[in-house]
């Protein structure tokens, strides 16, 4: 799936989208689906070299409103950050506990897997407090359990 780019205005074009209103989910576990994915690269810091990256979108559905939200994060594809790339391949399934993977990156927009969600407080550039969701672990897939005559 392409990362929607977008596509230019002209000066003279109408404009309507407001954009969403930004909705925070109370911290717990949730479901998710890998809505896009985009490869990026991430310049290193005192703490971590320079390395590939993947940001990644979730989709997740706000079961007090009904309404979808997108959570970000980025994988970090730095030998200090494997076992974070290991728990999202565990979590949609790619990933056997124990075992060794070769990530299969195609697949990765529209997996699904479960989450754990936290409320994030920081101070923006403004100096304002502010709040959004962030990745606390991603949880091992379990696959669907059939059970005879249940739906």
């Amino acid at each position: 799936m392409a990362e929607d780019l977008g596509k230019e205005l002209s000066w003279d074009d109408q404009i309507e989208n407001e954009g969403q209103e930004f909705e925070l989910l109370p911290e717990g576990t949730y479901d998710y689906t890998v809505e896009s994915m985009a490869r990026g690269r991430f310049a290193g810091s005192e703490r971590m070299a320079a390395c590939n990256c993947a940001n990644l979108t979730l989709l997740i559905r706000n079961p007090e409103t009904g309404n979808d939200c997108r959570v970000f994060d980025t994988l970090y594809l730095n030998s200090k950050a494997e076992w974070r790339l290991s728990q999202f391949f565990l979590s949609i399934g790619q990933k056997k506990k124990g075992e060794p993977l070769r990530p299969n990156w195609a697949a990765v927009p529209t997996s699904c897997g479960k989450v754990e969600i936290e409320v994030h407080e920081y101070v923006d550039k403004n100096g304002k407090a502010r709040k959004n969701n962030r990745v606390a672990k991603y949880l091992p897939y379990e696959p669907k359990k059939f059970v005879a005559g249940e739906f």
